[in-house]
């Protein structure tokens, strides 16, 4: 069997510790994006998370990377944190109108990150999960429901048309059960595995590609990850790519149909300079 992309990253890469240290001394600010995305083949945008952003963004960001880079795009918080996936067609198509489809091909995965005290519920969950569009063209369809919230006439022009992808993280221990893996494999949503000091960790394999979110060995979002860990995570990669799926212990339901896959990894320990350091180090170790 032919193997998956692997992608490896970083979340976010405008950080005051790393001027100097992974980027080169006397780089500009506005030239962190493009040395980043010379060294990475994704990173995650996590501005998309705190506030809308416009078309012209969305557009500049595109132009600034190599054509094999991909952004995987982290949804906003209004619909996550403050809706709590209620009521979310308009925030969602405020969204995809914002600029979403002016990344083109750039655009991989898209971040759903529900909130510590949000709680399996398969009743709101569900509906949600049906809504999110699967391709540019539906995208496109849904922007179209955009409401007055939108701060700038919508973008819903794109290229091709191109699969969309979802990812979602969760924060409950009430999500440890079988059904919400069931779900999620019904609508072909990757459940993120994300690995950090209290936070649940799930390595079930759920969509036709696998999203990986390290957020920091010991120290949430600060500790980076010795060799062992490395190399851990590196067959981990190769495991996933080739379709195969981690050990009984790791899982919680079922062995997931076996067919190649995509994989996005991405360091979140990004506080100090561990973030980008570990990617270089894991990428090192997949070359081998």
């Amino acid at each position: 069997m032919s193997a998956g992309i692997i992608r490896i990253g970083t979340s976010g890469w405008t950080y005051a510790e790393w001027r100097g240290v992974f980027y080169p001394k006397g780089l500009k600010r506005e030239q962190e994006l493009s040395f980043a995305a010379s060294q990475f083949a994704a990173i995650e945008i996590n501005g998309t998370f705190y506030g809308q952003q416009r078309p012209d963004t969305f557009a500049n960001w595109a132009r600034q990377v190599p054509a094999h880079v991909q952004f995987a795009v982290k949804a906003p918080r209004f619909i996550t944190h403050v809706q709590r996936l209620r009521d979310v067609e308009a925030p969602i198509a405020n969204f995809i109108a914002s600029g979403l489809l002016r990344l083109g091909s750039h655009l991989g995965p898209i971040l759903w990150q529900l909130p510590p005290s949000f709680r399996f519920d398969p009743v709101r969950l569900e509906p949600f999960l049906r809504l999110l569009p699967r391709d540019t063209p539906a995208a496109a369809r849904l922007g179209q429901r955009h409401d007055s919230a939108l701060r700038s006439p919508p973008a819903l022009d794109f290229d091709m048309d191109r699969p969309i992808r979802h990812a979602l993280e969760v924060r409950h221990d009430s999500f440890v059960c079988p059904e919400f893996i069931d779900l999620l494999r019904a609508h072909d949503v990757a459940l993120v595995c994300s690995d950090g000091a209290g936070l649940p960790r799930f390595m079930d394999v759920t969509a036709g590609f696998v999203y990986c979110r390290l957020h920091g060995a010991t120290d949430l979002y600060a500790s980076g990850y010795d060799a062992a860990e490395l190399d851990s995570w590196a067959e981990r990669l190769r495991l996933w790519t080739t379709g195969g799926s981690v050990p009984q212990a790791d899982r919680l339901a079922g062995v997931a149909p076996r067919r190649k896959r995509d994989v996005y990894l991405f360091f979140d320990n990004t506080m100090k300079v561990a973030a980008p350091t570990n990617a270089l180090e894991l990428m090192r170790r997949l070359r081998r």
